[in-house]
């Protein structure tokens, strides 16, 4: 189905074929009345979902959740579920210090809205499940992409891989709070209005706590046109944190377990983010944040603390 037949189930007609506001998927900035309205995929679970985001939107997060149409709204469209949220009006991050502050402080205060127990039936956190082939054959795809953009690439990462492999089932028994939390939590998934604005919750998970503040630390910056092409600092992130902990308290479990958590959304989210795609190899500011990243599961001044 096209962009158009997507957009006529929901009521808006367009003469020609819309052209999506986002590279990676289809995202279409339509005109509904006298206001903007974007119309993007959902995840399959859209009402428990919405009934997440509209909660945190009713206890003052600045949240998207789906504008009143007169058709059902999000719906799914060949097996593709859709959903149509305001067009947020707003400045790109570009990570100065404020807005550092005020985008931990967002994250804080949506994990402090978290129910102790999956009460809205996200989907849950299960990858515990890598083994030494993914990582050797990931591994192997890096250093090819690294050879071919004329980066030197240190080979000790799979080491490190390889240690979190055997982290895992530590991991996954641990005891770990978890939190509801729109996950995916990055730069590119927030406008400043002037204050943070979260225009991408779709990802929503029920998952450990630290996993998705390791997840803010390790990739924050990616795909960001206006971000520094890098991790965040070690005083950038305590900076984050400070604005995180106006909201949370962390346990000393968390704290204890954080370098092995960092390591495992490592394996988890950048491992393959790095295999997968070649031609972000010939990015030189993905080329930066990839250096950053590799050096990054060796510094321990990242710390929760």
């Amino acid at each position: 189905m096209n962009g158009k037949e997507i957009l006529s189930k929901f009521g808006f007609e367009v003469k020609e074929e819309p052209i999506s506001i986002y590279p990676f998927s289809p995202v279409f900035r339509v005109k509904n009345s006298d206001y903007d309205v974007v119309v993007k995929r959902t995840q399959d679970r859209s009402d428990n979902l919405i009934t997440y985001t509209t909660m945190l939107n009713c206890n003052g997060v600045n949240v998207v959740i789906p504008v009143d149409l007169q058709v059902d709204n999000p719906q799914k469209i060949d097996e593709t579920s859709f959903v149509v949220y305001p067009f947020v009006e707003g400045s790109m991050y570009s990570g100065k210090r404020e807005e550092i502050f005020e985008a931990g402080k967002l994250l804080g205060h949506i994990h402090s809205l978290s129910p102790v127990s999956n009460d809205y039936n996200l989907s849950e956190y299960n990858v515990y499940d890598f083994n030494q082939q993914e990582v050797e054959e990931s591994m192997e795809a890096i250093l090819q992409h690294a050879t071919n953009a004329g980066v030197e690439f240190d080979k000790a990462l799979s080491v490190k891989l390889l240690e979190g492999v055997a982290n895992q089932e530590g991991l996954k028994h641990a005891g770990l709070p978890h939190v509801a939390t729109p996950h995916d939590y990055k730069a590119n998934n927030l406008v400043l209005t002037p204050e943070p604005f979260l225009i991408d919750p779709d990802n929503a998970t029920w998952i450990p706590r630290i996993f998705d503040l390791a997840l803010a630390l390790l990739l924050f910056h990616n795909e960001h046109k206006s971000a520094p092409n890098r991790v965040f600092t070690i005083d950038e992130w305590e900076l984050f944190l400070a604005g995180y902990k106006q909201y949370i308290t962390l346990t000393d479990k968390e704290k204890l377990l954080w370098e092995k958590a960092k390591l495992h959304v490592f394996l988890d989210e950048v491992m393959w983010l790095m295999a997968e795609y070649e031609e972000d190899w010939k990015n030189p500011s993905q080329q930066s944040l990839f250096d950053s990243l590799i050096h990054i599961l060796d510094n321990t001044d990242y710390r929760l603390e």
